[in-house]
């Protein structure tokens, strides 16, 4: 799998981008809920009602008239001044409602563009809501597909900005209508209509299961979750206790069901949001397809800190269901890390900069895969918008508000009426703006698209400020703060309103990619005006993005001077602004999106595929032991503990005191000696245990092999008699001190060490044994175990297969005490941290047992020669290590480190040896049991012939 264009792709989301209307009614009726009025009727209503005036007639329920001008209404309102001799003309407070023959007439107009998001509302008014009564939706002959108001409107942009260059592809969604009364038949030729022309696969789910799904749990607890917005009482047991997660479980397993049973060989699956969290772990799951396909699962919106995230009660199930995917893309980096740090957290799994080391299982039968966390900015179809711009009705429009507003400076906004989006800071900061500069009252006005909701708190709230504003700083020809439902604007209008607009304010207090800002500034080509930018979201964490106006939309006053600034910058300096913004924008596109998330997600999928994990044969010794027996010149790499030798099991409090009478330990030691003593073998003992102790013992018996300490922090060269050994003696593998010195005569630690971490700065021990020490006292029989680079922590010293309370508590602050660490020193002093089943290792970032073979085997590196003090030797490529030692007959390691394996498995030479489970990406694998054996087996070949001293 080279490249995604010659594969079929997969998008699933939530809506597709089209939906099927029975008959000529709209897909999505009205709801039946009176929107906040912002009118200036209603300003003088409430005006009339706080000074116990006389009250005007509310308007007909159901009638939907023109706004009308304050002009007008001070005209009509009988309790009011004489009207005076020279009167204004009616205007419309809505700049887009036009006069025929002096009568004001709204201006027909299409549905809004779909970059233009309307997601369906929740339970009571949305979804339920907006479908039409079942009663209404007879099984009709007529039916049409159009356009689904629902869909994700940035991501549909992006794959069809992609042309040709991405011809094989089918949506997989819902329609987003009422559904229950399709009756077979119709469904059967919706699917054929959608699939065909389309190239859609509806997904058919049950009315009262979808509004559960959807209202409740998407809407109510993972949308305020994943927006730092954690709901008070009383929407605190719905979100902790929520129910709805099994309507959740559902809609994620029909989605798995209808991609199983559409899926074709070689497809390529992206699944979108956070509404389809579960479905990667459904389709691993799922017989119909294969375990290779691969998977990408694109988060569209903000992901919190762990903190928040963790008060979910089915975070485990959620991150499950995410990590079954080859890639997890995030839109901006900070998210990205909030996931990583996350999963460690609540998983306990290993979090590295590129992703997520996913380890399954225990003992022989663990696994271990890699899952890519990557960051893939949203983008905008820069090309469609530019022909957008140039249409007639646009330059028609902007021309119309140029003449409204003539003389006045224009703010606008574009935002859901969302708690998130922050519509009440803009106001409020707004308001702060026009007391704090008086000279702007009736000469700028703050045009806000709204997005309607039915979160009728946050309506009325909001309804209260508008009216606050607009009675306070009105005239009779003026008002400040203008709202425009998006149903009563269209595409053209939208884009005419951002190209004459004098400031863009965005106030979202959590959001992910605010593609409203990038049509902004494509909008402002000719005029260069500034962007004001909430530093929440996720576009300004790019640096082409800021050179926007930040601001922190809680700091109300610092907002409103960032509307002053805006409103008095020079050209100049806008110009410099626009053009940094203009650059990210035309560069990160939503092409640019797509064919870098899914190029991402197929070499992932090769890296992982590659990396098998599927059980290696058992050593076959009649293939390997003929080779080693005629090869000349070998290398021989082994892990100590857990292969060579057994480690006693730590009791409460720390490991017992080291026995001289170990067999196994004197087993160990006889299978080194024999090794050693044969001149053909260049012997390294790779080991995670510090100097002190039992390593010194083996330096001590066996000095003519090199030993690895502290998974590579350490590194022994082995000492060598000083005549060439073509001149060795024959005395039976005796050792003879007197002539025996170190290779590198540099070592830089007493017994001829290597410090390979010299340069390293070691002072986060300190902090890191204070952090453990207090989970220790958390924590019944862990204890802190003290090395000179690195720190484990044995969190469980019982046994690993025992699930009990103390063993899960254990796990809950081993995964709390690496949080910690991470967050604190982690990035600080680039520390990596392993985890294992009953502990962890806390060491610096690039050090590792492969790293520390790479010196083995370099030429410079500091286990070859005293004069290197450079760095080349830590390169994770294998490319030096074959020019170094392009002379070796055999490369026999016997380990359980993977990427050590991974490694060596690049040399024809190498036969590699895992000692773990079954899941290896190792040539052959061998029982831990046996692995003395064995060794004793290769030990004995030729060790007369070639004996040294």
């Amino acid at each position: 799998m080279n490249s995604f264009r010659n594969h079929r792709i997969v998008i699933a989301s939530l809506f597709l981008p089209s939906t099927a209307v029975v008959g000529t009614d709209s897909p999505i009726a009205t709801p039946e809920i009176k929107p906040p009025s912002f009118s200036v009727p209603d300003v003088l209503q409430r005006v009339e009602a706080a000074t116990k005036g006389p009250v005007r007639p509310a308007l007909r329920k159901g009638s939907n008239p023109p706004a009308k001008s304050i002009v007008d209404d001070l005209i009509t309102l009988k309790s009011r001044n004489p009207t005076p001799a020279a009167t204004p003309a009616q205007e419309s407070i809505n700049p887009f409602f036009f006069k025929t023959n002096g009568a004001v007439t709204p201006r027909k107009h299409q549905t809004t563009h779909s970059d233009h998001r309307t997601r369906v509302q929740r339970k009571g008014s949305s979804r339920s809501s907006s479908r039409r009564p079942e009663s209404e939706l007879g099984i009709r002959d007529e039916w049409h597909i159009e356009h689904n108001p629902h869909c994700n409107g940035g991501l549909k942009n992006a794959i069809v900005s992609m042309g040709d260059k991405l011809k094989k592809k089918v949506w997989v969604g819902t329609v987003g209508t009422h559904t229950d009364s399709f009756s077979e038949p119709l469904r059967h030729a919706v699917d054929r209509k959608m699939l065909v022309e389309h190239s859609s696969i509806p997904v058919w789910i049950p009315d009262a299961e979808f509004e559960s799904c959807y209202d409740e749990f998407c809407h109510q607890v993972l949308w305020p979750c994943l927006h730092y917005a954690i709901p008070d009482a009383p929407k605190t047991k719905m979100f902790y206790e929520s129910a709805s997660f099994k309507q959740y479980v559902a809609v994620n397993q029909r989605f798995a069901d209808t991609i199983a049973a559409n899926y074709q060989d070689g497809d390529i699956i992206m699944v979108n949001d956070y509404h389809l969290m579960l479905l990667p772990a459904m389709l691993r799951a799922s017989a119909r397809i294969p375990a290779h396909a691969p998977i990408g699962f694109f988060m569209h919106v903000a992901f919190p800190s762990s903190e928040i995230f963790r008060c979910l009660s089915v975070r485990r199930h959620l991150l499950s269901g995410l990590l079954a995917a080859n890639l997890i893309g995030f839109q901006t980096a900070n998210y990205a890390r909030h996931f990583r740090q996350t999963v460690s957290r609540i998983m306990a799994y290993e979090a590295l900069p590129r992703g997520i080391q996913v380890s399954e299982g225990a003992g022989e039968a663990r696994r271990t895969r890699f899952v890519d966390v990557g960051v893939f900015p949203m983008g905008i179809d820069v090309q469609q918008l530019e022909e957008k711009k140039r249409e007639p009705d646009v330059g028609e429009w902007v021309q119309v508000l140029k003449q409204r507003y003539a003389g006045m400076k224009i703010v606008v906004g574009r935002d859901k009426l969302d708690e998130i989006q922050g519509v009440r800071h803009k106001l409020l900061a707004f308001q702060t703006f026009l007391e704090k500069h008086p000279e702007f009252q009736q000469k700028v006005v703050l045009i806000q698209v709204a997005l309607q909701t039915t979160s009728t708190d946050l309506a009325g709230s909001i309804a209260d400020i508008v009216t606050h504003i607009n009675s306070r700083f009105s005239t009779l020809t003026y008002q400040p703060v203008v709202f425009l439902p998006t149903q009563d604007l269209t595409f053209s209008q939208y884009l005419a309103l951002l190209t004459v607009a004098d400031a863009f304010l965005v106030t979202s207090l959590r959001e992910g990619m605010a593609l409203r800002t990038h049509e902004f500034v494509e909008c402002q080509e000719g005029r260069h005006r500034p962007l004001i930018l909430s530093e929440f979201t996720g576009s300004y964490s790019y640096s082409g993005f800021r050179s926007c106006i930040a601001i922190n939309p809680w700091d109300t006053r610092g907002t409103a001077a960032a509307i002053n600034q805006a409103l008095t910058m020079s050209d100049d300096e806008a110009r410099g602004r626009w053009e940094d913004l203009h650059n990210h924008v035309t560069t990160q596109t939503g092409q640019a999106f797509v064919t870098t998330f899914l190029s991402r997600c197929v070499r992932s999928h090769t890296e992982q595929h590659l990396q098998s994990h599927e059980a290696a044969p058992i050593l076959d010794m009649h293939r390997v032991l003929p080779r080693y027996k005629h090869s000349s010149k070998r290398l021989l790499l082994m892990d100590f503990e857990g292969t060579l030798w057994a480690r006693p099991k730590p009791a409460a409090g720390g490991f017992p005191p080291e026995s001289d009478s170990d067999a196994g330990l004197e087993r160990a030691l006889e299978i080194l000696r024999r090794f050693a003593a044969d001149g053909r073998n260049d012997v390294w003992l790779l080991s995670g245990l510090p100097i002190a102790g039992v390593l010194t013992r083996i330096a001590k018996e066996v000095p003519r092999i090199g030993i690895v300490a502290e998974n590579g922090c350490f590194i022994r060269p082995k000492v060598t008699p000083h005549r060439s050994s073509s001149m060795l003696s024959m005395n039976g593998g005796k050792r003879n001190g007197v002539n025996l010195s170190p290779v590198n005569t540099a070592a830089t630690l007493p017994g001829g060490w290597i410090n390979m971490v010299a340069t390293f700065n070691l002072t986060w021990k300190s902090s890191c044994i204070e952090i453990l020490n207090y989970f220790t006292e958390r924590t019944p029989g862990s204890f802190v175990e003290e090395r000179q680079a690195s720190i484990v922590w044995r969190f469980w010293t019982g046994e690993t297969a025992k699930d009990c309370g103390d063993r899960q508590w254990a796990l809950r602050q081993a995964a709390e005490a690496q949080n910690h660490i991470f967050d604190s020193l982690g990035e600080r002093y680039g520390l990596r941290i392993i985890p294992g089943d009953n502990s962890f290792l806390v060491l610096p970032n690039n050090v590792s047992r492969s790293t520390a073979v790479g010196a083995i085997l370099h030429p410079g590196g500091p286990a070859q020669t005293a004069l290197s003090r450079g760095v080349g030797w830590m390169s994770p490529d294998a490319g030096d290590d074959v020019a170094a030692h392009g002379d070796l007959d055999l490369v026999l390691a016997v380990s359980g480190d993977e990427k050590l394996i991974r490694r060596l498995n690049e040399f024809d030479e190498a036969e590699t040896v895992a000692t773990g489970g079954k899941a290896t990406d190792a040539r052959w694998r061998l029982d831990a049991d046996k692995v003395l054996e064995t060794l004793g087996v290769f030990a004995s070949v030729g060790v007369y012939r070639y004996s040294v001293c």
